[in-house]
């Protein structure tokens, strides 16, 4: 398997030492579009492909910066594609990391209920959740809630063994493997700023207009396509612009700071511990996730990213402010919660009343127990009502060039479990709408 920290595929030295001509060029090194790439060229081997990544390296960004949890499916509309995605996924997940020697752990999760009134909405979930098809889910009383973690209280939970923990960069990194084994090519420091239809065949050409769509970066190197797929997470409603197609839905960045258990500490935590989801707020609320290596991460918070790819309370990119600030979707999202906004603002600067969310469910958590630690943004996509796009969204668009891409605009949480499920999909649906043989 790939290891995290082995260089990746620099394009500069690629475009010179490969061919830069391909049937189809997948843009983004995540994981939807490595699973993806991954999937589209093992059903086509007789195919060329490339996966075109702007940093340096591989899964950088919501990919790397995530909790690291299988999930099972409880949570998502029945009949939805991610009701029915993460299930799917899931079974994927397990399966792919025993073939491929990653190590996981299959911890479980609680949903926990700590008042009276979450009760109802517990019970809900749980029928959900059986309708979904996940598997092995029970409800458990309090005593039972102890026999499994004996440091969480609450008055009932939903039990769900299936979930799990993995590293997803190490998924992330297999993957790429995959598709380079199978014959694909992999281009990093690639930032795609440009697709436009080709005015003369690439130069070392002897086809034609064979591959007539030109994707450039930002240092001018150009690789020739017959079709693109873009599964760009928090750029993908700015690639679709560039192509020509809808700008709409657009990404609004949050980021998710966490908390960390001091080592010492985390004996309180086996598995995750997740509170009753409150219908009124858009995300799931803190909750206590252990990790591959040992430490536990508490929360996250969700506020306002002032940077796409802002990791740091005082990342600050104009552009990127300027574009969310000025978008009428986001107010309208505010203004609906704008209660619960200035709540997450205020947990996210005083690790006090973050701690007074955690002791609801461990009463022996204290402030003395918990570190600092990293951040996530979540690529939050946004009609201009203000509503969360809460599904999976394709796209592509008219003409010669609009009729040759197509566009992943939202694959939402929770993709990374569901990733080889969706590239299921999309690679049926690259195979619908593009014709391979041109």
């Amino acid at each position: 398997m790939l290891h995290p920290s082995r260089p990746c595929l620099r394009a500069g030295s690629s475009l010179r030492l490969l061919r830069s001509t391909f049937n189809v060029a997948v843009v983004g090194g995540g994981l939807v579009g490595l699973a993806s790439a991954r999937e589209l060229v093992l059903r086509h081997p007789s195919l060329t492909f490339a996966l075109l990544e702007k940093e340096k390296e591989l899964a950088c960004h919501q990919s790397g910066h995530n909790s690291g949890v299988i999930h099972s499916g409880i949570y998502y509309t029945p009949g939805s594609l991610k009701a029915k995605l993460c299930v799917q996924g899931a079974a994927l997940c397990y399966e792919y990391c025993d073939q491929k020697g990653i190590p996981y752990k299959q911890c479980g999760k609680l949903i926990v209920a700590v008042e009276q009134e979450e009760i109802p909405r517990l019970k809900a979930l749980y029928e959900r959740g059986l309708q979904n098809n996940v598997r092995d889910l029970r409800l458990i009383s309090a005593k039972e809630i102890q026999a499994k973690e004996p440091f969480c209280r609450g008055l009932m939970a939903l039990d769900s063994p299936y979930t799990g923990i993995v590293n997803y960069r190490h998924v992330a990194l297999s993957y790429a493997e995959d598709f380079q084994k199978a014959g694909g090519t992999v281009l990093t420091d690639f930032e795609v700023t440009n697709m436009e239809m080709a005015k003369e065949s690439p130069p070392e050409s002897t086809e034609g207009l064979k591959h007539p769509v030109v994707v450039r970066n930002s240092k001018g190197e150009e690789v020739y396509c017959q079709h693109i797929v873009t599964c760009s997470g928090l750029y993908s409603d700015r690639l679709s612009q560039i192509s020509g197609c809808s700008p709409e839905p657009r990404i609004v960045p949050f980021r998710g700071d966490y908390l960390v258990l001091k080592p010492e500490k985390c004996y309180m935590v086996k598995g995750n511990i997740y509170p009753v989801p409150d219908p009124r707020f858009p995300f799931l609320g803190v909750h206590f996730t252990p990790r591959m290596d040992g430490s536990v991460w508490l929360g996250p918070n969700a506020v306002l990213a002032f940077k796409r790819e802002g990791y740091k309370l005082f990342d600050f990119s104009p552009k990127d402010f300027g574009d969310a600030v000025l978008y009428s979707g986001l107010w309208k999202l505010v203004s609906r919660n704008l209660s619960s906004g200035i709540n997450e603002m205020y947990r996210a600067c005083f690790l006090s009343a973050q701690v007074k969310q955690l002791q609801k469910f461990i009463p022996e958590v204290t402030i003395n127990d918990i570190l600092r630690g990293p951040s996530g943004v979540r690529a939050q996509a946004l009609d201009n009502e203000g509503n969360l796009v809460d599904d999976f969204v394709f796209d592509g668009g008219t003409g010669d060039i609009g009729s040759r891409i197509l566009h992943v605009r939202n694959a939402p949480s929770p993709a990374a479990t569901s990733s080889l499920a969706i590239a299921k999909m999309i690679a049926k649906e690259v195979e619908e709408r593009c014709t391979y043989y041109t």
